[in-house]
């Protein structure tokens, strides 16, 4: 006896969900909320980066799985992809190599994406590089300019590593801590100096020497370096919500989780709540992304 009975299918979703720093790149491939494969690469930025140097790093340090099969949608968030004609360049190089429908995003809408999902609230990376926005549950509304780490990025790892350098070449910095840090990298004034000033990713530099901090908190100089990046990141970007810095902020990133009680204690002095403090924002991009 047939069954007059339908039976639906329903063909698996896969798609890739990409987060990407200066720094590091978190890839997954992602089956509904399954991640099916996880890596790391540097960080794409297309603002340092060419379309040539984005697909070289792609293709050659993802693993084979990213490259198997056509996926249904890429996702990818990224530092330096705040204008049309920088997420093109991404665009582009993702499209040649995965052949998949692409959708790039800043790396600030990935933060509010991961730290909110679908809830409003004021959205915060301080990693490599730093930032702010007032999230509405799906877009950016409100943005303060962070200006990178030359001309803002107060707080990031990157201007962290700007005002410890500088204070070093200038004889401000303790002796000992000087000492420690030319031992620990093997490196000269004058090398310091060639790595800032011609590397083509300055950034990168700068946030890796800043990790020599992390392990010289207990000294009072350091201390309050780190301190008065936090302070000044909310001085000249959290101070400008206004009234919304009462419900509290959100904030994700590696210079964040790296010094939390130096992070909690400035926003404290400075009156605002952080609500939550995660080191990345992929799980609620996977959730964020479930129902696309």
């Amino acid at each position: 006896m047939e069954s007059n009975e339908k039976i639906t299918t329903f063909a698996s979703v896969m798609k890739i969900i990409a987060d990407s720093s200066s720094t590091r790149t978190e890839w997954v491939i992602v089956d509904g909320g399954r991640i099916v494969e996880h890596a790391f690469t540097t960080g794409l930025n297309p603002y340092f980066q060419s379309r040539r140097d984005l697909s070289h790093a792609i293709r050659l340090e993802l693993p084979e799985a990213f490259f198997k099969r056509r996926w249904d949608h890429v996702y990818f968030y990224g530092a330096g992809c705040a204008n049309t004609e920088k997420n093109k360049i991404m665009e582009s190089s993702l499209v040649a190599q995965f052949r998949t429908p692409v959708t790039v995003e800043s790396d600030l809408l990935g933060a509010a994406r991961g730290l909110l999902v679908r809830e409003p609230g004021l959205a915060c990376i301080i990693g490599t590089g730093s930032n702010s926005c007032l999230y509405d549950g799906n877009e950016i509304v409100r943005n303060v300019a962070p200006l990178g780490y030359i001309l803002g990025d107060e707080g990031s790892s990157a201007y962290l590593g700007k005002v410890f350098i500088a204070d070093m070449l200038k004889g401000i910095a303790p002796d000992d801590i000087s000492r420690k840090f030319y031992e620990h990298f093997s490196v000269t004034p004058n090398m310091l100096m060639d790595d800032v000033y011609t590397n083509r990713l300055p950034s990168r530099s700068l946030a890796r020497y800043s990790s020599f901090l992390a392990d010289h908190t207990d000294n009072a100089y350091v201390y309050q370096l780190v301190y008065t990046g936090f302070m000044r990141f909310f001085t000249r970007n959290v101070a400008a919500y206004g009234s919304e810095m009462a419900r509290g902020v959100c904030i994700v990133g590696g210079t964040g989780m790296t010094y939390s009680d130096i992070l909690h204690r400035a926003a404290a002095d400075f009156g605002v709540d952080i609500i939550k403090l995660i080191p990345n924002s992929m799980p609620g991009l996977i959730e964020f992304h479930l129902a696309d």
